[in-house]
């Protein structure tokens, strides 16, 4: 049987709620971890239509990228619409969990994805997102020791990889050494050369914890003298996670990638807006999903062409292209976020196989419902604000 929290902790160890931001409200909102979940939904949103659509279709458990309640309140009662969305959750013992900022710079997250529907290849983070600094120890020991050391690191906090403790690697080998007068060597004899079998142990370590660590080799291991080293490392994992992303599409022109632009993303009635000459040629793309006009400035003088996010503001959008910053391409908030929907989705049923069943909902919860134009516009285009 697959519980709620089962669920819930699958998607906090792939979008853990300790990378929000501080303003964000992600995590389980409603719900009875133990209780049992046969059917998950997804949506960009929460309101009173897809909670309907969620109770109506049997969900055990419904999964939004925007919170429902971003702000503290001390109750639900059902005569707001937050109130009614969360009250016919409740009624269907629907459970709701929020994954936002956490999933957008996340591995497999909002930009991600987002990059992925528009063809993007060779993905990297515009900003790459902080993350924890990691060692790696290294020690020569005798074999017969090997094991109360790799214990004591371990008990230090070294070795610890997710879900997994006591992680190290070790490989066989010789140790050579002459004792010099002064040394009260635990093997060998003073003047003489002596060879033993040694294993070297290796594991990683939070930085943070690199003097207990050390201090705990040192205290187990029976040399006088041992032979170790600590080695700062890169995080393979924050040169993936981060804010946006950006990469590389086949040369094309503006106006043909805008053009792929809208026929990758759902149909909103604000469409696509490009800013920018139609003919430029352009290759290196970014992108961040959602809101993303605070990454403007780090993006003029760059290398990038086009940067494709949303909620553009008329005088930033205007300043930026006359900085001769890429070419930009507005899309509707809901669209560029749904993208992410299909991918976390597949991601749940392929970790969870058969015991689960998940549906992505296609109500399209962008604020804007239609879009009028000129009746008779061949007089207005030139038309000063």
């Amino acid at each position: 049987m697959t519980t709620l929290g089962d669920v819930v902790d699958l998607l906090h160890a792939w979008f853990p709620p300790g990378t929000a931001e501080d303003w964000d409200a992600v995590g389980l909102v409603y719900g009875d971890p133990s209780r049992s979940v046969r059917k998950v939904m997804f949506a960009v949103d929460i309101d009173e239509a897809v909670a309907e659509e969620a109770a109506s279709w049997g969900a055990d458990l419904l999964v939004v990228h925007h919170p429902l309640f971003l702000r503290p309140v001390h109750g639900f009662a059902a005569t707001t619409p937050k109130g009614r969305t969360l009250s016919r959750l409740a009624e269907a013992g629907c459970g709701l969990l929020v994954a936002h900022t956490n999933a957008d710079q996340a591995v497999g997250g909002v930009s991600e994805a987002m990059a992925v529907a528009l063809g993007i290849a060779d993905l990297a983070p515009i900003l790459p997102g902080p993350s924890e600094p990691y060692d790696k120890v290294t020690v020569l020991v005798p074999t017969d020791a090997a094991a109360p050391v790799r214990a004591a690191i371990a008990e230090a906090g070294a070795g610890a990889i997710g879900h997994y403790d006591h992680c190290t690697f070790s490989v066989a080998g010789q140790g050579r050494f002459r004792p010099l007068d002064g040394a009260q060597p635990t093997i060998g004899t003073v003047g003489s050369i002596e060879l033993v079998d040694e294993e070297r142990v290796e594991a990683i370590l939070p930085r943070r914890l690199r003097r207990q660590v050390v201090a705990a080799l040192l205290a187990a291991h029976p040399y006088e003298e041992p032979a170790y080293d600590v080695v700062e490392l890169a995080d393979p994992h924050a040169l993936m996670s981060g804010t946006g992303r950006v990469g590389v599409v086949e040369r094309t022109t503006l106006r043909d990638f805008a053009q792929a632009v809208a026929d990758a993303l759902p149909v909103t009635a604000g469409g696509v807006r490009v800013a920018g000459d139609p003919d430029r040629s352009v290759r290196r793309i970014a992108v961040c999903g959602g809101a993303g006009d605070g990454l403007l400035d780090g993006l003029v003088g760059s290398d990038v062409d086009v940067y494709v996010t949303s909620d553009l503001r008329h005088h930033r959008a205007a300043e930026f292209v006359a900085e001769d910053g890429p070419a930009l391409v507005d899309v509707a908030h809901w669209a560029a976020e749904w993208t992410w929907l299909p991918v976390v989705a597949k991601r749940v049923t392929d970790a969870l196989g058969d015991s689960v069943e998940t549906r992505v909902s296609t109500l399209r919860t962008d604020p804007w419902q239609f879009r009028v134009d000129p009746s008779d516009p061949s007089d207005r285009s030139e038309r000063s604000a």
